[in-house]
């Protein structure tokens, strides 16, 4: 297992959340948010640690909560802040380290640097989440190119939803990564019901 994982996504609620609990369960990993916007039930972290099974010491605080569901920018200007990328070292942390970056890749982290910056900057291995609707081709392409523009390492795409054989195929070929698997819709959405769709479609093998 690699030592950290970014788990960002190509839009905002394509599911990123959902498989970051799924994974880091898995993996048994330490989970961070550094970034939340929005602290309506609790926020990712909450979510996180109701769905992984995690103990709350594998869930490492947020290094900034800010009040309002908007891009990170707008969200810390509103309460009179700024966010650096010199407040976002990542955490010393024994075991794996599942971070979850805040929306897509070209989110404003401030006037000045984006949520993609920040992934350049750390250095580690991104698993791309791509929902399976229409338009999530040219979203996740996108995306790809975006993450190779800046040479960060992509371990590989993880879609969420209904399955569409040939757009996943199509979205790992043309993009040149490897398609990890797919997480299937839950009803009901459960801890239980997550981890047996994440053992049934992915191989903790792949996260290496």
């Amino acid at each position: 297992m690699t030592q950290g994982l970014i788990v960002t996504g190509t839009d905002t609620d394509v599911g990123k959340t959902v498989f970051a609990a799924a994974l880091a369960g898995a993996l048994g990993a330490t989970y961070w948010k550094p970034i939340q916007c929005g602290l309506d039930g609790g926020g990712d972290s909450s979510r996180i640690g109701e769905l992984s099974g995690l103990s709350p010491s594998r869930i490492h605080p947020e290094a900034f909560r800010l009040a309002r569901p908007e891009s990170p920018h707008r969200a810390a200007e509103a309460e009179g802040r700024e966010i650096s990328l010199a407040q976002l070292d990542l955490p010393p942390v024994e075991g794996p380290l599942v971070v979850e970056g805040a929306g897509g890749l070209m989110v404003p982290v401030n006037r000045h640097l984006l949520m993609i910056d920040l992934f350049a900057a750390w250095r580690l291995p991104v698993v791309l989440v791509a929902r399976t609707a229409l338009g999530t081709i040219n979203h996740s392409l996108l995306s790809i190119e975006a993450l190779n523009g800046r040479n960060i390492p992509i371990l590989g795409i993880a879609f969420v939803g209904d399955e569409m054989p040939d757009t996943e195929h199509t979205i790992a070929a043309m993009g040149n990564v490897r398609r990890l698997g797919r997480l299937p819709r839950l009803a009901p959405l459960t801890r239980d019901s997550l981890a047996a769709a994440f053992a049934a479609n992915f191989r903790l093998e792949d996260f290496s």
